[in-house]
């Protein structure tokens, strides 16, 4: 790989550690190219990414980013896995070294915020954006529903007290 080739790769990892939600650090010694391929599909589907770098480009584009801390976690195979989903990657990754012990996750970054095994697991954890979004909106549109059950519900009152009293008027 020659200068330009390297200066390319630091400037490409420096958009992917500036530009994503969250990026995980992990040890991928001993997995398949069939692993990682499957890997890598995974995190497709989830709207994520991975990528194997350089360690010392990796710390290079790391220089000077909100997750510089992650910098130490950059020892020996590592891939990263990254998404704008601050949960996606997070989620993909735990799942896959759950079932895959050859991938060992180290730990990652969230904005400025360096997270541990047990970090990535909490975010692993919480709920997609999208889930939060339904979530919101079903908690905003409960009212609506329950006050049109209430403003609706005298309409209904009256209409069944008027069928009972016709009912009666023309039993008697």
């Amino acid at each position: 790989m020659d200068r330009a080739q390297k200066e390319k790769v630091v400037e490409e990892l420096g958009q992917i550690f500036e530009s994503s939600g969250v990026v995980v650090v992990a040890h991928y010694a001993g997995l398949t190219v069939a692993e990682m391929q499957d890997l890598r599909g995974q995190m497709r589907a989830e709207g994520g990414s991975v990528r194997v770098a350089k360690n010392k480009l990796a710390k290079i584009a790391l220089q000077g980013q909100p997750s510089e801390s992650i910098g130490d976690l950059l020892t020996g195979m590592t891939v990263l896995a990254y998404s704008e989903d601050p949960t996606a990657a997070a989620r993909v990754m735990q799942k896959y070294a759950k079932d895959n012990k050859k991938l060992e996750i180290l730990g990652g970054a969230m904005g400025e915020t360096a997270l541990d095994v047990a970090g990535v697991k909490a975010v692993a954890d919480m709920p997609s954006r999208e889930e939060l979004i339904a979530s919101i909106v079903g908690c905003i549109g409960a009212p609506a529903s329950n006050i049109a059950g209430a403003i609706g519900a005298p309409a209904s009152n009256i209409a069944s007290i008027l069928s009972t009293v016709e009912e009666r008027a023309e039993a008697a």
